[in-house]
């Protein structure tokens, strides 16, 4: 009988067993996977409180310093990716719960990016979906060449997204609350402030850190800037836009559209608007969702099972 159990949760494509081999795992514990999201605490509890071990895809369910006192089983969280704010850490220290983490591979987030912002200026989806029903042109595309790219937040993403940008000969300018003219300059882009970044961009696409301070940065009034020919891309995370704004400025035509691989919670709801409108463009959250990502991730948490696994007696 395995001494310790095992939880693989929100595996939604159910490939936590197929991209690592678990073999050296199974002499010490009984692994379980789910592949569905469970939204309420009890529901939670009640599925976990049996399992001394959770391994968690990073920022999908929870762990609050609630849910954790009800966990009594519960030694060790594994958590896919070098940060998962979605982990109440110093909630977890205090109920002696060990917390580790995975490598993460950043590159995906940036690929996302532009896959989405190029598919709603070439209108991809629709025009793909025009030739399966038979047609053939129906839309005018965009241009990138000349245009306006606004990024909110120019760290290390953000400055990825503006060299791209370059390449596509756009003009780029940045602001954020910490930029300043020279840090616009070096990472590839010409500072602006907030009003400017907003009335001048043609797309614009969020790159910022989801905290307190910058929790709905991008708001009503922010909206309300945008030209009616504009594009809103989000791939940071959800709750930096104001949803409820975003969705009554794409019903009432003040922007383009709107490219969204985030969301307030995820997963979507069956009838939420974004699911519907079709002026927007949203994938499930997959900017990190690669081959090689999930690789590294699954990995990874093998390793650090294994080397906790040592430690005991």
């Amino acid at each position: 009988m395995s001494k310790y159990k095992i939880a693989i949760l929100d595996d939604y494509q159910d490939v936590a067993k197929s991209f690592v081999d678990w073999t050296a795992v199974t002499p010490y514990a009984a692994i379980e996977v789910f592949t569905d999201h469970l939204h309420g605490e009890d529901e939670i509890v009640a599925r976990l409180k049996h399992f001394d071990i959770i391994c968690v895809m990073r920022e999908r369910t929870p762990l609050t310093p609630g849910l954790l006192m009800r966990l009594p089983n519960l030694k060790l969280i594994v958590s896919t990716g070098a940060r998962n704010r979605s982990i109440d850490v110093a909630a977890a220290e205090k109920l002696g719960i060990e917390v580790q983490n995975t490598g993460y591979l950043g590159h995906g987030a940036l690929e996302l990016t532009w896959a989405l912002l190029m598919a709603i200026a070439k209108h991809i989806p629709q025009e793909n979906a025009n030739l399966r029903r038979g047609g053939w042109q129906h839309l005018v595309g965009n241009d990138l060449k000349g245009k306006t790219l606004g990024i909110l937040g120019l760290g290390n993403l953000g400055a990825q997204v503006a060299a791209v940008a370059n390449v596509f000969d756009m003009d780029v300018i940045a602001w954020s609350e910490n930029l300043t003219p020279e840090k616009a300059t070096a990472g590839g882009a010409r500072y602006v402030d907030k009003q400017t970044l907003f009335q001048e961009s043609d797309y614009l696409t969020v790159h910022m850190v989801l905290s307190e301070r910058s929790r709905g940065i991008v708001g009503a009034t922010d909206l309300a800037l945008m030209k009616p020919t504009a594009y809103l891309i989000n791939t940071s995370r959800g709750p930096l836009v104001d949803e409820n704004a975003l969705i009554k400025s794409i019903e009432e035509n003040k922007i383009a559209g709107a490219a969204l691989d985030v969301f307030d919670q995820e997963p979507l709801d069956t009838d939420h608007p974004f699911r519907k409108l079709k002026n927007v463009l949203a994938t499930p959250h997959i900017g990190f969702v690669t081959q090689d990502t999930y690789q590294l991730f699954y990995n990874d948490i093998v390793k650090v099972l294994l080397a906790w696994f040592a430690k005991k007696p």
